[in-house]
């Protein structure tokens, strides 16, 4: 981190107004050169666009969206499987050039654009756009801690040649605080819209209103992620969110809108043809005759019929994550794979819809806190269970009604084969579903078996949105899917999980004093203390 604070104020003007260049080179001594002082209201909408678009991967797809999201998330998800025969990450590598490019980018721009909109906000007295640019720096962070466990926080920007790391408790608790003080600020300014950013939000246009709402979602998502830590807490919070008004229809869901200058960025990696759907979303998608595999995925250039349900076409196949290096190789797994639906594949384009935070998530969050006995403004946890599919299937186009033509909240259906793997390692017999559930929701089952049934929906439904499925996967267990063919980490099981990613090489040879007390910090609030590995599990995770 050194350096990097210290000139927060560079990258963050330099990254949003390229067309300065020669005066950032000479930013230190050159008087005509832009600084914080000479931005003012007019240009802030640029700062925080450029705030909404970097942490999401909607400017840069070769630094967050493929070295983070795409060859850590999307495959520890178990939503894709890497094709390409040099991408370990899916055989439980921790890359560390990958992690360094990734963290790195965050921490030397984007997070320099989320400080100063908010602290700009704050400066100029426009309380509206302070309590969207809270709420905005809360779920930006909260997926790094999330994916690392102590990070740089309370002290990012301080000026400083190092800068020190919060436990992630304390970061927890400041994510609290700070939604608590957004919703006070947006509530001041109800029914309006922000002059400000009506043309530079993204998400919702400057929408007050649907911010509070955005915030409200989000204090539900963090507060179940501590349930199995803190069960007083979490149910503070979550009970809080829902007085609050959580997004509760799909008209409101938190969608960053695409263009041609900020793709989607599945539409810039997926033409390079290195990753293809799981074998676990073959195994799953297809046995609950999911409609949703033909919004989701392409047909395989190759499909393999002999496994299809009885008189269903399902041309969506699937492959097994962990191939050897060798297997990547030797078998086209590119065209016996699906790939993305075609809107994520059409060079060029803007693409679909980036996704934030979605009503169907809300309406699952509200069936597990029902089940744990909170009070989450009524319905019972199989309505709640079942309006969170429907919901789903609506964003997607779709209705209560699966590939055979018959309902599908109330099918027994449950996942099947994915078929016969592709592998010199596994044996060339069909693969059994590890996932067993059906999807009609057992009101007489075990409280445990209905937490699978909701969390297995959610993983469905949470597509892209990898970073939430990983993170839901360490802290519930669920859903069940398939273990690797292999790991090449020493430290974690080919049938078990990294449970975090490891603190990037950079930081080691700018900021070493302050990793080491992070990792102290790290340990200290985890059940399973291996210092910086992929096995020291986060505050939250004690289930």
């Amino acid at each position: 981190m050194k350096n990097l604070t210290k000139l927060f104020i560079v990258l963050l003007i330099a990254v949003f107004l390229s067309s300065c260049t020669k005066e950032f080179n000479d930013i230190n001594t050159n008087p005509k050169a832009l600084t914080l002082a000479s931005l003012g209201q007019p240009s802030y909408g640029f700062v925080f666009k450029k705030s909404v678009m970097g942490p999401s991967y909607l400017q840069s797809a070769g630094n967050g969206m493929q070295l983070l999201h795409s060859l850590y998330f999307d495959v520890y998800a178990n939503y894709w499987a890497t094709t390409t025969p040099n991408f370990l990450s899916d055989r439980y590598v921790m890359v560390g050039s990958w992690l360094n490019g990734a963290f790195n980018s965050f921490y030397a721009s984007e997070a320099a654009q989320l400080k100063y909109s908010e602290d700009f906000a704050r400066s100029a007295g426009i309380n509206g756009e302070l309590g969207m640019a809270k709420i905005w720096k809360v779920w930006c962070y909260h997926r790094y801690t999330d994916a690392l466990g102590p990070i740089p926080y309370s002290q990012y920007g301080n000026m400083q040649k190092t800068v020190p790391y919060d436990k992630q408790q304390d970061i927890y608790k400041a994510f609290f605080a700070e939604l608590d003080s957004a919703n006070t600020l947006l509530k001041g300014v109800a029914g309006g819209t922000s002059a400000t950013l009506s043309k530079y939000d993204m998400i919702y246009g400057g929408s007050y209103d649907k911010w509070r709402k955005f915030g409200a979602s989000l204090r539900l998502r963090l507060g179940m992620r501590v349930k199995y830590v803190d069960a007083a807490l979490a149910k503070t919070q979550c009970e809080k969110a829902i007085t609050e008004g959580i997004i509760a229809d799909n008209a409101d869901n938190g969608w960053i809108t695409t263009s041609t200058d900020f793709q989607n960025p599945y539409n810039i990696i997926s033409p390079w043809a290195e990753y293809r759907m799981s074998a676990d979303m073959e195994s799953i998608l297809k046995g609950y005759l999911d409609p949703r595999a033909k919004a989701y995925f392409s047909a395989a250039k190759t499909p393999d019929p002999t496994d299809d349900p009885a008189g269903v076409s399902f041309p969506y196949e699937g492959i097994r994550n962990g191939q050897t290096k060798a297997d990547r190789s030797t078998f086209k797994l590119d065209e016996l794979g699906s790939d993305h639906s075609a809107p994520y594949t059409v060079v060029g384009a803007a693409g679909p819809k980036w996704y934030v935070m979605r009503a169907f998530e809300g309406y699952f969050l509200r069936a597990e806190g029902v089940l744990e006995g909170w009070n989450m403004g009524g319905g019972t946890v199989e309505s709640l269970y079942n309006q969170g599919i429907t919901t789903s299937l609506a964003e997607n186009g779709l209705t209560d009604v699966n590939l055979k033509g018959d309902p599908y909240t109330t099918s027994t259906l449950v996942p099947m084969t994915s078929g016969i793997d592709k592998s010199t390692v596994l044996p060339a017999t069909p693969s059994v579903p590890v996932c067993t559930i059906p999807v009609k929701f057992d009101a007489a089952a075990s409280k445990e078996y209905q937490l699978e049934q909701i969390i297995t929906q959610k993983w469905i439904g949470l597509l892209p949105d990898s970073q939430e499925a990983y993170a839901e996967r360490r802290r519930t267990h669920y859903p069940k899917l398939f273990d690797r063919i292999e790991s090449e980490n020493p430290d974690v099981a080919k049938t078990s999980l990294p449970v975090r990613l490891t603190y990037w090489t950079n930081e080691y040879t700018n900021n070493k004093a302050e990793v080491d007390k992070a990792i102290t910090l790290l340990n200290g609030e985890s059940t399973a203390a291996n210092g910086d590995k992929a096995t020291t599990k986060l505050w939250w995770d004690k289930k």
